[in-house]
């Protein structure tokens, strides 16, 4: 780098990434100045938070020192590659921020509360007494899958892998529960409107 003459500013993408694949402190500290707005934006654009962003530019670029020796310039420019990096990284770090109020494995226990404790009814609103009653009156399949994905937000696949059945079944019982649900539910909730 500097030591050939060539200013660092003026290296290409590939002889920077090459240069910080060797270890050369120089390169890499150029490499994360050349590209550290480009991956703190996609950060941020994706999490919302500036503060994770940070932390996930950081990992971005300690991925791209520990892999740089494995870029493939016939897959995509580095500027890509790090780009991709930097996505994928933040888009796990927003599907690890999802809480899981409950455990699955109590869904059971949990159909079992609304549908048999009608003084627990009395106590709540009419609106979630209605959506409790129209649940429990599906059947249990139908009805743990609408609860899996309307309480705990998984997808039909995630429904189907966890129950063990075909993915087309997962989404039949979601789309028949909600039919089911817009039916029971439907005619009143005009009325209020």
């Amino acid at each position: 780098m500097r030591r050939l003459g060539l200013p660092l500013g003026r290296l290409s993408d590939e002889a920077l990434l090459a240069g910080m694949a060797t270890g050369a402190p120089e390169a890499a500290l150029a490499f994360v100045r050349r590209f550290q707005r480009m991956v703190f934006g996609i950060a941020v654009a994706v999490v919302d938070d500036p503060q994770l962003a940070e932390d996930i530019a950081q990992q971005a670029f300690e991925r791209a020192w520990r892999h740089a020796q494995v870029y493939d310039s016939r897959r995509g420019s580095v500027k890509t590659w790090l780009g991709t990096i930097t996505h994928n990284l933040a888009i796990d770090a927003v599907r690890a921020r999802k809480a899981t109020p409950v455990s699955p494995e109590d869904l059971d226990a949990l159909l079992g509360i609304v549908t048999r404790t009608p003084e627990q009814w009395a106590l709540a609103d009419e609106a979630a007494s209605r959506i409790r009653a129209a649940v429990a009156g599906l059947p249990r399949q139908q009805a743990r899958a609408v609860v899996m994905a309307g309480i705990y937000g998984m997808t039909a696949r995630q429904i189907s892998e966890f129950e063990g059945i075909p993915l087309g079944t997962a989404k039949t019982r979601i789309r028949t529960a909600m039919g089911k649900l817009r039916t029971v539910l439907g005619p009143e909730r005009a009325d209020h409107d």
